[in-house]
């Protein structure tokens, strides 16, 4: 299977909006208990999520799980931080891109690879505001175009 491929169940939408992505790794993820029930169910959110490096680790923080509603007092802290399972090569490459200024690991999306839940990050330089209007001109334009050419198409 490629890279990002398998049963999406959470997108992050903001960070294509709020980042230039650049470069893309999947990373496995350490669940505890019933993460891995709600995750199934598709009850998480990535919006506000980052990823940190702390002692040569990829820990992903800020990315909430719903606690699992058949699941008893072992349910877990839906914020809590989580690892992320990368080799060392590749989280040495990450802490020599984020180095540089303006540089963010984002989480893009999450989804079940051969049972197991994967999370997409991605490297990626934050936007300023004039880059996400020139994002938004161009997706407008492009829209604009193909509704033109499918109702020349009609005619």
């Amino acid at each position: 299977m490629a890279k990002g491929s398998g049963k999406v169940l959470a997108v992050n939408k903001k960070a294509n909006h709020d980042y230039a992505i650049e470069e893309t790794i999947e990373a496995g993820i350490v669940l505890k208990g019933t993460e891995i029930k709600s995750i199934r169910k598709g009850k998480v959110q990535l919006r506000d999520a980052f990823v940190l490096i702390r002692n040569n680790e990829a820990w992903i923080s800020n990315m909430h799980i719903s606690p699992y509603e058949q699941g008893n007092i072992h349910n877990h802290d839906p914020l809590r931080a989580r690892k992320l399972l990368l080799h060392k090569k590749q989280i040495s490459t990450l802490v020599g891109i984020t180095k540089e200024q303006g540089y963010s690991i984002v989480p893009l999306k999450m989804y079940v690879k051969d049972g197991f839940a994967k999370v997409l990050i991605g490297v990626g330089k934050g936007k300023k505001l004039y880059d996400k209007r020139q994002d938004l001109k161009e997706k407008e334009h492009k829209r604009d175009m193909e509704r033109a050419f499918k109702s020349r198409q009609q005619d």
